[in-house]
């Protein structure tokens, strides 16, 4: 299934497979978009795939890795269009501002991706029945917001503070923007986010 020669031991995956892998993930984003987490079993996906469920019992061990796929590549391409919004900013200032507006311009053109990622964090348990994703699995964001505060408070641009906290309370507003769009779909996530963007810039300013 997999090449023997990735560094690190590592198999490395054909192009069909990984193919074959990004069509799964898609559908099993549609159907739990449109179903509900409960609902998406694997024999549903692989049929909306177009695809016996083995074939997904090839790539993926079950339903759990599954889903983690669908966030780590949903997130992955959250990230790649950020990171193009990004680049060429240079101040603290900017580079909060971008992510907060590229953020929601990426969503607003993936609505389905987002209902699939708030059925998966809302009913995705792990062995141990807690939930899979949360607060514990967010220090990678609240990391990648506290660089811009400090960044931005050794530069002199925002006043002094505590980073962690204010990491905190950016993403946990960010979530509800989008929690919020969801439940309210005519709501102008472009103006939201600007109006977050804003706050957050007075809020920081020096």
């Amino acid at each position: 299934m997999r090449s023997e020669n990735e560094p690190g031991g590592q198999k490395s995956r054909s192009f069909i497979e990984e193919a074959r892998r990004a069509q799964i993930v898609a559908s099993a984003i549609e159907v739990i978009a449109e179903a509900g987490y409960g609902q998406a079993s694997l024999a549903r996906i692989a049929k909306h795939a177009g695809i016996s469920k083995g074939v997904i019992s090839y790539h993926f061990a079950g339903k759990d890795e599954l889903m983690e796929e669908v966030v780590e590549r949903t997130y992955g391409r959250i990230a790649e269009h950020v990171a193009a919004r990004m680049e060429g900013r240079t101040t603290a200032s900017e580079l909060l501002r971008t992510y907060v507006l590229a953020v929601a311009e990426h969503m607003r053109g993936h609505r389905t991706q987002l209902a699939a990622l708030g059925e998966i964090f809302n009913n995705f348990r792990g062995a141990d029945g807690q939930p899979r994703y949360g607060v514990h699995t967010s220090e990678p964001i609240y990391q990648t917001f506290e660089y811009f505060y400090r960044m931005g408070q050794e530069s002199g641009e925002f006043r002094s503070f505590d980073t962690r906290v204010m990491a905190v309370t950016h993403s946990a507003a960010i979530d509800s923007m989008f929690a919020y769009w969801a439940a309210h779909p005519d709501h102008d996530l472009d103006a939201h986010a600007t109006e977050l963007a804003d706050l957050f810039e007075r809020a920081c300013r020096a």
